[in-house]
């Protein structure tokens, strides 16, 4: 039996970030969160190191988040929006503008600039090549750019 709460201690902060990232809901977020660690318990995947485990959780996390934006349920309800306070204004600014990104983008900046993953290893996590991973990198940044400078 995998050791969950170890796994929910050591990596729970990174995949509920990662939920959150994709779904922009806080509800959505602890379902897929819930979800990812209920998989691990389940499965009890033998690692070859952390790196792996924390890859492997990531990439389960992806595929929730995914499949919840997916679900024929959720195309029949309407999301409560969720209301964050920023102290900063930029901070503000910058989760707006992510907000307004589709998911595919949101997971790669995500990955990218928060848990700090190269593009190859980002590939792996979301099952896309490399070269897409980049362009949507690419795209995210310029689209970013865009939304931030009609903000200010």
């Amino acid at each position: 039996m995998p050791d969950t709460a170890e796994a929910v201690a050591q990596y729970g902060s990174a995949v509920y970030r990662l939920a959150y990232a994709m779904t922009r809901s806080r509800s959505d977020a602890d379902d897929v969160f819930q979800e990812v660690f209920l998989r691990l318990h389940r499965s009890a995947p033998d690692f070859a190191n952390e790196e792996h485990r924390r890859a492997w959780l990531l990439r389960v996390t992806a595929n929730c988040a995914r499949s919840l934006l997916a679900s024929p349920w959720r195309m029949r309800t309407l999301p409560l929006e969720d209301v964050y306070s920023y102290q900063d204004s930029v901070e503000s600014a910058v989760d707006e503008a992510l907000a307004h990104l589709p998911g595919k983008y949101r997971a790669v900046i995500h990955l990218f600039y928060y848990e700090g993953y190269q593009t190859e290893e980002i590939a792996r996590i979301l099952g896309r090549s490399s070269s897409t991973v980049r362009a949507q990198l690419t795209r995210a940044r310029q689209k970013l750019r865009t939304l931030l400078k009609e903000d200010i």
